[in-house]
């Protein structure tokens, strides 16, 4: 389990929960929180929930910032994140960075750079040449991962 807490009459639980009986097991434990007026998301099929957000809650920055959040597959050679930095680093602040490989020809990599639009970036992204997507209106991240 994660924890955070956003204010002084709220907080946010990032509970990661093994069913061994899928969707009945599920409809159960979504009942029993109901029923206790729990308000909840069920993050099952998020992704970046699973990659990044659960390793990051609580991670938030200090202020508001204008921030994009991509999710990027860099390849898994030397000079792969020098290039990222090269490319990206320096016109942009970067607000967050979190790698997962599990092994594989690609690494997993959420970036968060504080621009207004993605059309400040997006050209720039095009040129790194590594796959990406923007990510920055995923629920787990607007949960866990922003102040605002």
């Amino acid at each position: 389990m994660n924890y955070y807490d956003t204010s002084a009459n709220k907080a946010h639980f990032f509970v990661g929960i093994m069913l061994r009986n899928g969707a009945q097991e599920l409809a159960q434990v979504t009942q029993a929180l109901t029923d206790a007026g729990y308000q909840f998301q069920d993050l099952s099929d998020d992704e970046l929930a699973k990659l990044h957000v659960r390793h990051m809650v609580g991670g938030m920055p200090p202020r508001l910032v204008n921030e994009q959040v991509y999710q990027f597959n860099f390849p898994e050679y030397p000079g792969a994140l020098m290039n990222f930095l090269n490319t990206l680093g320096e016109k942009w602040n970067i607000t967050l960075f979190h790698y997962r490989n599990h092994g594989a020809a690609t690494g997993d990599v959420l970036a968060g750079f504080e621009i207004a639009e993605p059309a400040e970036i997006e050209g720039h992204l095009e040129a790194l040449g590594y796959p990406y997507q923007l990510v920055s209106g995923n629920s787990s991240y607007r949960t866990f991962l922003t102040a605002g």
